[in-house]
């Protein structure tokens, strides 16, 4: 992608939040937009980061580490966003400071366990399914709760919030019902998670919904790289 046209986007993008911020009477400052670089070479990545982004959000791990590697003289947060499969533990550990995609306790013991102690601990967002989605990794609300008494046992696991990918829909309303649900959840849970502060939520085309909402960390993709390279 042309680098101009690149920090046209990301300009566009930060004026989408300005306004829907606006618009909910919340301060942008306290958005964050996670540039989902999945697909994305390490040359947009290095780009994106020119335009003034520095969280980038990757989904295949082998494609992550080359890229993580490569650009190892930036000073970039790397959150892994894809389902994780139990023997891509130790790797995603040991390399990224947030994941957003737990969704088992298994998972959460491993991560938990190969975090090395030379880093801070793994930054975590529990994936709910709040459409109820067969297709769709998460954890159901009715389990939400267990799954987050157990992930506040792990000492090398720090409970940021929660995640969610609800059904896509164009209806602005069905967009905040299910965003809503996320942000319900979240406060449910704050009792016995007070640090929780995250709600990953909102992608390119129901931004404006997720921050009515409540949104702290919208996952970008499109709107900053243009279409994903298949």
């Amino acid at each position: 992608m042309d680098e101009r046209l690149l920090f046209d986007k990301i300009a566009n993008l930060r004026e989408r939040v300005r306004l829907a911020a606006e618009k909910s009477q919340r301060a942008a400052g306290a958005i964050q937009v996670l540039a989902v670089s999945k697909t994305q070479p390490a040359e947009a990545i290095r780009a994106a980061w020119r335009g003034g982004l520095d969280q980038f959000g990757e989904s295949y791990l082998q494609e992550a580490l080359a890229k993580i590697n490569e650009l190892r003289d930036l000073p970039i947060t790397w959150h892994f966003i894809g389902p994780i499969q139990s023997n891509k533990t130790r790797p995603i550990a040991e390399h990224f400071a947030w994941v957003h995609s737990v969704d088992r306790g298994k998972i959460a013991q491993r991560l938990n366990q190969h975090r090395p102690e030379s880093l801070p601990p793994l930054q975590i967002c529990l994936q709910v399914n709040i459409s109820g989605e067969s297709s769709k990794s998460g954890v159901s609300l009715d389990e939400l709760p267990r799954l987050a008494s157990e992930v506040l046992l792990l000492p090398r696991l720090q409970l940021r919030g929660l995640m969610a990918i609800p059904a896509p829909t164009r209806d602005p309303a069905q967009q905040r019902a299910a965003f809503a649900t996320l942000r319900l959840a979240m406060a449910q849970l704050q009792p016995i998670a007070p640090a929780m502060d995250t709600l990953s939520m909102g992608m390119s085309d129901d931004l404006e919904a997720a921050i009515a909402e409540g949104a702290t960390m919208l996952r970008v993709g499109s709107g900053i790289f243009g279409p994903r390279n298949r």
